[in-house]
C-alpha cells in the first residue's frame, strides 16, 4: 500500500491525461461540424451518444475481464487498440456517418483503460488515502479534456476540425508509452473468489453498492451531456454577444476547458475531503449544488459573459467532484473480488445513461427553438439534466454514513 502520489501513480495519471485527449475533440469542434457535416441537433447529439455507448459497452467488457485476466493487462491491450482507432479517426471521420461510426470505435478501444486503472488504485492505495489517489486519477482525465478544448481552440482557426482530430489523436499514443512504463513492473492482481461468494449477493443485494449506482448512473446522465453540449453552449452565448460564427466556437472551446480545469481541482479536492468527512456528506452536498446550476445555466445564454462562465465554473466544479467519490465509495462497498463485476455493471449503465443524455438534450433542443436556426433557447434542455441530478441527490441523501472499516476481502 502506497500513501502519496508517488511515481507510479504520477505516470498512470499522465498516461489516462492522454488517452483522453481525444474524448473532447468532437465537442469541441461542434459547432463547424454541424454546417459541415449537415447535422440537426439530433443527429449531432447521437455521435455523442454513439461514444457514450461504445464506451459503455467497452467498460462492461473490460471490467468483466479484468476481474479474470488482471486490470493492468486489460488497461495495457485497451491502450494500444486506443492507438489505432484515434488515428482512423482523425485521418477518416468526413462525414456523419464516418464521424459516428468512427468517434464509437474510439470509445469502445478505450474503456479497458479507465475502470481497470480504479481498480489497481484500489489495490495499491489503503482506504484511509483511497479517496485522494482516486481522486489523482479522475483529475487527470480532466486535465486531458481541459488540453482538448485549448488545442482545438488553437487549431480550429487554422486548420479546421481535420487538424483538431489530428493533433489529439497524438494523445493515446503518449498515453500507451507512459502507461507502460508505468505498470512494466507492476504484478498482474486476480482475486481470488471463495465458493461462498456469489455475484448477486456481493453487488445487486447490497444497499450501499445499488445506491451508489444509481447515484452514479444520473451522476453520468448530467456530466456526460454537460460535456457534450457546453462548448455549443458557450459558443451560442459568445454569437449572442457579438462574436462572429469562428470566434465564437474558438471561445467556447477555451472557455469550456477552463471548465474542465475546475473538475480537475474538484476531483483531487473532492476526492480527499471526503477521506476526512465521509463519502455521503461531500456527495449529497456535491450533487444539490449541480442540480441547481443545471435547471438554471440554460436560461443564462443571453446574460453577460461573467455570469454564464461563473455558473458553469461552479457547475463543472460540482458536476465533476463526486466523481472520485463515487469510485471510492464503490471500492469500499464490494469485496475485491468482485469490484471489476460491480464497476461492470456501474459503467454500463451510467455510460448508458450518459449516451442517452445527449441524444435527448439535443432533441429538447430542436423542439423548443425555430428548425433551421441557430439555438437560443438553453433552459429546457438543460434542464433535462437537472432532473437526473435530483435522483443522484435523492440517493446520496438516503445512504446511511459509514463507521467503521470498509468491506474486507
Amino acid at each position: 500500500m502506497r500513501r502519496g502520489l508517488d511515481s507510479w501513480l504520477l505516470l498512470l495519471c499522465l498516461s489516462r491525461t492522454f488517452m483522453t485527449l481525444i474524448f473532447l475533440t468532437y465537442a469541441a469542434s461542434l459547432t463547424v461540424l454541424r454546417s459541415a457535416w449537415g447535422m440537426s441537433g439530433t443527429a449531432a447529439g447521437s455521435i455523442s451518444t454513439g461514444f457514450q455507448f461504445g464506451f459503455a459497452l467497452s467498460l462492461l467488457g473490460c471490467s468483466w475481464l479484468a476481474d479474470r485476466v488482471s486490470a493492468r493487462r486489460v488497461f495495457l491491450v485497451s491502450s494500444g487498440l486506443a492507438v489505432v482507432t484515434a488515428l482512423a479517426f482523425a485521418l477518416f471521420a468526413r462525414s456523419y456517418v464516418s464521424g459516428l461510426v468512427l468517434f464509437t470505435l474510439v470509445a469502445f478501444s478505450q474503456g479497458g483503460t479507465y475502470t481497470t486503472a480504479i481498480m489497481m488504485v484500489a489495490d495499491r492505495y489503503e482506504p484511509e488515502r483511497r479517496g485522494a489517489a482516486l481522486g489523482w486519477l479522475i483529475a487527470s482525465s480532466s486535465l486531458g479534456s481541459a488540453c482538448s478544448l485549448l488545442i482545438a481552440g488553437l487549431t480550429l482557426p487554422r486548420g479546421g476540425y481535420p487538424l483538431t482530430f489530428l493533433v489529439t489523436a497524438a494523445g493515446p499514443l503518449l498515453g500507451l508509452m507512459l502507461g507502460w512504463i508505468a505498470l512494466r513492473s507492476t504484478p498482474n492482481v486476480v482475486h481470488h473468489r471463495g465458493g461462498e461468494m456469489h455475484f448477486r449477493a456481493e453487488v445487486l443485494r447490497n444497499p450501499r453498492a445499488v445506491r451508489l449506482i444509481i447515484g452514479y448512473i444520473f451522476h453520468s446522465w448530467e456530466l456526460l451531456a454537460m460535456w457534450a453540449w457546453t462548448p455549443a453552449f458557450l459558443a451560442a452565448s459568445l454569437a449572442a454577444s457579438g462574436s462572429g460564427a469562428g470566434r465564437a466556437a474558438a471561445g467556447g472551446a477555451f472557455v469550456a476547458s477552463s471548465f474542465h480545469i475546475m473538475g480537475l481541482f474538484a476531483s483531487f479536492t473532492m476526492g480527499r475531503l471526503s477521506d476526512r468527512l465521509g463519502r455521503r456528506t461531500v456527495l449529497l452536498g456535491l450533487a444539490a449544488i449541480s442540480t441547481a446550476c443545471a435547471f438554471a445555466i440554460g436560461w443564462l445564454v443571453a446574460t453577460p459573459a461573467a455570469i454564464v462562465v461563473a455558473v458553469g465554473a461552479v457547475f463543472a466544479f460540482t458536476a465533476l467532484g463526486d466523481s472520485p467519490v463515487l469510485s471510492t465509495a464503490l471500492t469500499e462497498a464490494v469485496r475485491p473480488a468482485y469490484l471489476g463485476a460491480a464497476l461492470a455493471v456501474r459503467s454500463f449503465l451510467g455510460f448508458g445513461a450518459g449516451a442517452i443524455a445527449p441524444l435527448v438534450f439535443g432533441a429538447v433542443l430542436d423542439t423548443t427553438n425555430p428548425p433551421g436556426a441557430a439555438p437560443a433557447t438553453w433552459g429546457w434542455a438543460f434542464g433535462a439534466l437537472g432532473v437526473g441530478g435530483l435522483i443522484a441527490t435523492a440517493s446520496a441523501y438516503s445512504m446511511r454514513p459509514v463507521s467503521g472499516a470498509p468491506r474486507s476481502p
